[in-house]
């Protein structure tokens, strides 16, 4: 689980720097946002990851203490999502729906859930409660879900 939630990190830190690259290569055209979608997707990838792990955990009926690190990690990557969305990176090869930039209300609203459920994950983990952690990581995908049903390509 630790890797995983590593490479997130290290993700994140490519992701800014391709971010800033981006915005300072900018041409006649606009900046070439394909390394921030790359960048996004690398991070959509990693949460599915450390998600995995989390449930892994949870149906080996682990010490939920153990997953506050993972736990953590979702709900930083949670706070930062709407920032890995700036305009104009609807392009290849990104999977996003248009959706986002013409309904940024409703995305921001999915985007908070996940970032509420997040913040229950993490209670839970300091808890130690099994059964408060399993119903918060169950909020969690859930919420996670909502977002891709809505506003991710099929």
């Amino acid at each position: 689980m630790r890797i995983g939630t590593i490479a997130l990190a290290a993700s994140a830190l490519l992701l800014a720097t391709t971010a800033a690259s981006a915005g300072s290569q900018a041409g006649a055209a606009g900046p070439d946002l394909s390394g921030v979608v790359r960048g996004r997707q690398a991070g959509m990838r990693m949460s599915g990851a450390i998600i995995g792990g989390i449930k892994g955990a949870i149906d080996r009926g682990d010490d939920v203490k153990t997953q506050a690190f993972a736990a953590r990690s979702l709900a930083g990557w949670a706070s930062a999502l709407p920032g890995m969305f700036p305009e104009g990176s609807n392009v290849a090869p990104t999977e996003a729906m248009g959706a986002i930039w013409t309904d940024w209300a409703g995305f921001k609203a999915k985007s908070d859930a996940y970032v509420a459920a997040t913040a229950k994950l993490v209670a839970a983990t300091q808890s130690g409660d099994k059964t408060a952690f399993a119903a918060a990581f169950g909020e969690v995908r859930s919420a996670c879900g909502a977002c891709h049903d809505a506003y991710k390509q099929p």
